[in-house]
């Protein structure tokens, strides 16, 4: 887990901190598969800027995820740029919206950050590749390397009742 210690940055309004801090990335565990990240610990621009009502975060960084296909459960190699941002206002009142969750006892969570910040970038559903044909229903075979089709399968002889009365309607 990499923090930043905010109590080593000393900024008055206006002023503003950049450094680049080595960030420890942790898998992400998304529908049951894992997905990790290479490597574990990536390069990160951290910007630090002081407002007259609070502290504006940003954290940029590239990382590369190594999981299996939504469709296929072949290898997918998918790499995002992360760009975020977070505000800490100096006297939030209670308002959650100006309080950011990875400032605590003047230590920034990078690691945290990062994380979500990971999970809010990837795609609805992360594939090997943008025309990956997927597993065959029927069968379970890879339909990227066999592409075939199933005679239609005969229905359930328990809803042949139901059947009949559909074609009467």
């Amino acid at each position: 887990m990499t923090v930043f210690n905010l109590r080593n940055v000393k900024l008055r309004t206006g002023e503003q901190f950049r450094e680049v801090v080595e960030v420890q990335l942790e898998p992400l565990v998304l529908g049951g598969q894992e997905y990790l990240p290479v490597p574990a610990e990536a390069p990160a621009e951290l910007t630090i800027t002081k407002a007259n009502s609070g502290t504006l975060y940003e954290l940029e960084f590239a990382v590369r995820l190594h999981g299996p296909c939504f469709r296929c459960l072949r290898d997918a190699v998918l790499e995002l740029p992360i760009e975020a941002t977070e505000y800490q206002a100096n006297d939030p009142a209670g308002d959650e919206e100006l309080e950011s969750p990875y400032v605590a006892d003047d230590t920034l969570d990078l690691s945290a950050w990062a994380r979500d910040a990971i999970a809010l970038e990837l795609p609805e559903k992360i594939l090997h590749s943008a025309d990956c044909a997927g597993l065959c229903p029927v069968c379970g075979k890879d339909l990227n390397d066999e592409p075939h089709s199933h005679d239609e399968v005969k229905g359930d002889a328990r809803w042949a009742a139901l059947e009949a009365l559909k074609e009467q309607l």
